[in-house]
């Protein structure tokens, strides 16, 4: 059995770093750095994959050069892969600024597909609402959002989040969702869904509503943040991870706090994503409690 199959589209990403600015329409400005890295879902596998879970891109690449960039990568990773489709690689321009990041994507709309999440049979499934109609029933769903669907879907709950097992979306989507005022207010409106809810602030923490008790975790301090891209993938990532482990509710927020924390210091998402050694090692320092791995096979909702 898969422990984590990741059922979102993977990105190639291009990071320019070393910006002074974000440019505005008719500036051109230099970077210090250009970076490739896998981006979107493949982000979220490569942090699992680190953290020492078996896990699974569901979400195929395409046929392209950039794609060949981004299979070698992520079997250098031990991630494992399903067959590409046809087509071109969704692309993002990263380009982190002033403490934050902004995007530009294209993406060629290729989803992933019914058989293969069959087939993986995982423990786990990470899936945006394209992908709620095909997951199978097994498994435990953990549904993130992006910030186009947010927006097109402002003031109402998809129905789409009944069929999660969790949903994770961050401060500002779960603002526009709601309308709420906070994200505590958010994470409470959203989980009228039936679904557990995790809500991440950034440098905040990140609150959440599971099995109807609220819960929260305090940010952590690891220097200063040079880029931010990804830090939610990751999170989503160490949530399971800590799930998987049998950490509790309020855990498992930690542990991923701390590791989105630990990933925004350097470029990429993928450069920041640590191993478990180093999580656990911070997580102890921290006064996180010890945690056991649970049996691979045992019932996909245990530790979720």
């Amino acid at each position: 059995m898969t422990d984590l199959a990741v059922a979102t589209t993977p990105f190639l990403d291009l990071t320019f770093t070393g910006l002074d600015a974000l440019p505005r329409p008719g500036q051109e400005r230099y970077s210090k750095d250009l970076h490739r890295s896998p981006g979107g879902g493949a982000i979220t596998a490569v942090g699992a994959a680190r953290l020492g879970l078996d896990a699974v891109l569901a979400g195929p690449l395409g046929s392209d050069a950039e794609a060949a960039i981004l299979r070698e990568s992520l079997e250098r990773e031990g991630v494992r892969l399903v067959a590409p489709h046809g087509g071109r690689t969704a692309t993002t321009v990263v380009l982190p600024a002033e403490g934050d990041r902004a995007m530009v994507t294209y993406d060629p709309g290729s989803c992933a597909r019914a058989e293969d999440l069959e087939a993986l049979d995982a423990r786990a499934i990470v899936c945006g609402l394209a992908e709620i109609p095909i997951v199978p029933a097994t498994g435990a769903v953990f549904l993130t959002l992006g910030d186009e669907e947010a927006r097109a879907m402002a003031g109402r709950i998809p129905d789409a989040f009944a069929r999660a097992h969790t949903v994770l979306v961050n401060e500002a989507e779960a603002r526009l969702l709601t309308g709420a005022a906070s994200a505590a207010d958010a994470a409470e409106a959203l989980a009228g869904s039936g679904a557990s809810i995790v809500v991440t602030c950034g440098r905040q923490g990140a609150v959440g509503f599971v099995d109807g008790e609220r819960i929260a975790a305090a940010g952590v301090d690891a220097g200063p943040a040079l880029d931010t891209t990804g830090a939610g993938d990751l999170f989503t990532a160490a949530y399971i991870w800590a799930g998987l482990q049998g950490a509790d509710p309020e855990e498992r927020l930690r542990w991923a706090v701390l590791y989105a924390a630990l990933s925004v210091s350097v470029p990429t998402a993928t450069a920041g994503a640590v191993t478990r050694e180093r999580l656990v090692e911070e997580g102890t320092r921290l006064g996180l409690p010890a945690l056991e791995p649970a049996a691979s096979g045992s019932s996909s909702k245990e530790g979720q």
